[in-house]
């Protein structure tokens, strides 16, 4: 079978190659072996490429954060999935034709699905989702603030909050995105700043704000946190400057403002495996009514690894790079 590995860190489209290697064999009791459909090239994949990412594995290694797939073998302990069945993974190295994976880490997805926005379920939606409901009680009416708006889970927290009737203050960095997510449900897109703030009180009215969601790093948690109301949570969840945040300790000691951060694994790791199938079911219905739905670009074949990856890295693109295994997609 054919899996994507790199033996050495560097420029993604340079590093990584398509090997033949053996197939995964059969299933034990507890395991699941599918076939991988599709799945999409993200920012953590580029920077395991490099060997900037938190995750370094013995080399040579498979990078992949997520796929979907389609059940071929169960063993005999699994029961939640069966021969034919979509699925998504848990685990990494899925940038490969075939997977064998622990039965609780294959997800089932419901059938018809698109396979295009189901190799994107894993991450971005529940990120969204579990940042809305994981820090604060939020009540319909509250206002939420967040920068990187444009991002895709930006989007997905947008469209995910709208349906709680939450109200939402969105930072990006171009002003001409806002009509385009305020069709998505944003009520408010502001153009970051040293007034951020001051704009904040202004387009909501002086509202309370309890919680922020921020992926910048930097001077911009600082800006985020002071848009915040007394004892609100500002949620860290990546940093696009490559900076720590950057907050005045002002905001601690006078205003009580907490500084928190949320990596995926570890809030679904909180829960157990049945609660984890919910979670991804609720949002597997949303993808399904179409309103939950992430851009795709260009789909390639995982000979042409290499031309994918280079695609991910340039600027213009009008949505993710997908890469289908088997041209099921």
């Amino acid at each position: 079978m054919k899996q994507v590995q790199i033996d050495r860190y560097g420029v993604p489209w340079e590093v990584a190659r398509c090997v033949d290697v053996p197939d995964v064999g059969p299933p034990a009791d507890d395991e699941v072996v599918f076939d991988v459909l599709a799945f999409p090239i993200n920012p953590a994949d580029m920077w395991f490429c490099r060997g900037s990412y938190r995750l370094k594995p013995p080399l040579p290694a498979t990078p992949g954060a997520e796929c979907v797939g389609r059940v071929a073998a169960v063993g005999s302990a699994v029961t939640h999935v069966r021969p034919g069945d979509l699925v998504i993974n848990l685990q990494r190295e899925n940038w490969a034709e075939r997977r064998k994976v622990k039965g609780d880490d294959a997800i089932p997805l419901p059938a018809g699905i698109d396979l295009k926005q189901a190799a994107m379920v894993r991450i971005n939606p529940p990120t969204a989702q579990l940042m809305l409901s994981d820090f604060v009680d939020l009540q319909p009416g509250d206002w939420v603030i967040q920068n990187v708006a444009n991002s895709a889970v930006g989007r997905l927290l947008i469209v995910l909050a709208r349906q709680r009737g939450l109200r939402t203050v969105n930072v990006v960095r171009r002003a001409d995105l806002a009509a385009e997510l305020a069709a998505l449900g944003a009520d408010r897109v502001l153009v970051d700043g040293e007034d951020l703030a001051a704009r904040t009180a202004d387009a909501t009215g002086g509202a309370r704000i309890a919680l922020g969601v921020e992926a910048i790093g930097g001077a911009a948690t600082g800006r985020l946190a002071e848009c915040l109301a007394t004892d609100g949570t500002l949620v860290h969840y990546g940093s696009m400057s490559g900076e720590d945040p950057a907050v005045g300790r002002s905001h601690f000691i006078y205003r009580g403002i907490r500084l928190t951060g949320f990596m995926l694994g570890r809030f679904l790791a909180k829960r157990s495996p049945e609660q984890v199938r919910a979670i991804y079911a609720g949002l597997a219905a949303e993808v399904m009514a179409g309103r939950l739905v992430a851009p795709v670009d260009t789909v390639y074949p995982i000979d042409r690894i290499r031309d994918a990856l280079a695609h991910a890295d340039r600027g213009g693109r009008n949505g993710k790079i997908l890469v289908s295994p088997g041209g099921a997609v």
